[in-house]
């Protein structure tokens, strides 16, 4: 009998990962001036002895008024660059996980408190807080302050940023990028009708309203070498009629795999608080499920994945090739361990750890 899939070997491009487990990027609202912390090399440093197949770095700003919160890590300048570096150092002298970053730019969701003090926009005048932008002067929210709309000449900066960004990650040695394009934030505010009401080139149809995002998909991959991954997140629909839908996401799943997306990660919402989403375990699978069947590039499942059964039926039954755990890892740092036991599979874990496998799971840990 062969064993289970999600335990099979994946490659993306050049990157082979030793299974189907991705870790998410997940904010942690915990860095300085875009500058990674201690805090970073605990939060990545257990999740990189986790056994997953890969470690996605959190949402790296391109730019300052890219950021969510005042606490968000950046890769902007030197001092980002820098700090990342420090971590990512430390990571590597205990794990050879491979390591992606997502890229991102909150546009009209930027400049906003921590989310456990309140999570709300903050004005321009607060000391915490900036100007944001994005594709329209809509903001997300009717007591926000409106976003200043991107000229020609905020396009070109902003585009330049995610280049400059990449070729940050390829100096830090970084082994794939995932460009965010779902959640609401600024690649994501092209792409929606609800929130891209330009009427140049970049708005209007579905073509105009994914040049945008092309653009910097485009350039960012021409920015990061050439033999490693470049993915793309996307929200699969907004859960708001009129606004973007599957059969969108699959018109530009499309797009990118000609312009050679290595793989797509299919989220959900975050553009409009009208969104009414059945939240459900599992309830982001059909919308993979659809990019899966209209696309050759390897698709990443997430969204209420909790059980390994449940991540064994998602890549098994093709509706995937990858699982995304976020908040499941968070809660369960050894959840790859725990998964190898349930479904008979092994998995990578730290010499200083093999100890510590219950008896009747003696075989499921291996060693460096």
């Amino acid at each position: 009998m062969t064993g289970p899939k999600l335990f099979e070997p994946l490659s993306l491009g050049h990157l082979t990962l030793a299974n189907r487990i991705v870790i998410a990027p997940m904010c942690q609202y915990s860095a300085v001036d875009g500058c990674m912390t201690d805090w970073h090399v605990i939060h990545l440093g257990h999740l990189a002895l986790s056994g997953a197949g890969l470690l996605t770095i959190e949402a790296s700003a391109v730019e300052p008024e890219g950021r969510i919160t005042y606490g968000d890590v950046g890769l902007y300048d030197d001092a980002t660059e820098a700090a990342m570096a420090r971590v990512l150092e430390s990571l590597r002298r205990h794990s050879d996980m491979p390591i992606a970053i997502q890229l991102g730019h909150a546009g009209r969701k930027a400049s906003t408190n921590l989310p456990w003090r309140g999570g709300a926009q903050l004005p321009v005048s607060d000391h915490n807080g900036w100007q944001t932008v994005a594709p329209s002067a809509l903001g997300f929210a009717e007591s926000d302050t409106p976003p200043v709309a991107l000229d020609r000449s905020g396009l070109d900066r902003v585009r330049a940023a995610f280049a400059a960004a990449a070729r940050r990650a390829d100096r830090l040695g970084i082994d794939a990028v995932q460009l965010h394009g779902a959640h609401g934030y600024l690649l994501h505010q092209f792409l929606s009708p609800l929130s891209n009401r330009r009427d140049d080139e970049y708005g209007g149809s579905l073509e105009n309203r994914m040049r945008f995002p092309l653009e910097v998909f485009d350039a960012l991959r021409s920015a990061f070498a050439a033999e490693k991954a470049v993915t793309m997140r996307v929200s699969g629909t907004d859960w708001v009629e009129g606004g973007w839908d599957i059969d969108q996401t699959i018109a530009f799943a499309q797009a990118l795999e000609q312009r050679g997306c290595s793989a797509i990660h299919v989220s959900s919402g975050g553009l409009d608080p009208r969104q009414d989403i059945p939240v459900g375990p599992g309830y982001q699978v059909p919308l993979a499920r659809a990019v899966k069947q209209a696309t050759a590039m390897p698709v990443v499942a997430v969204g209420l994945i909790t059980e390994p059964e449940q991540a064994e039926a998602i890549v098994g039954t093709g509706d995937a090739d990858m699982v995304a755990l976020a908040r499941a890892i968070l809660y369960d740092p050894r959840w790859p361990w725990h998964a190898a036991a349930e479904l008979g599979a092994q998995v990578r874990a730290p010499n200083q750890y093999l100890r510590s496998q219950p008896r009747r799971f003696r075989d499921v840990l291996h060693g460096g």
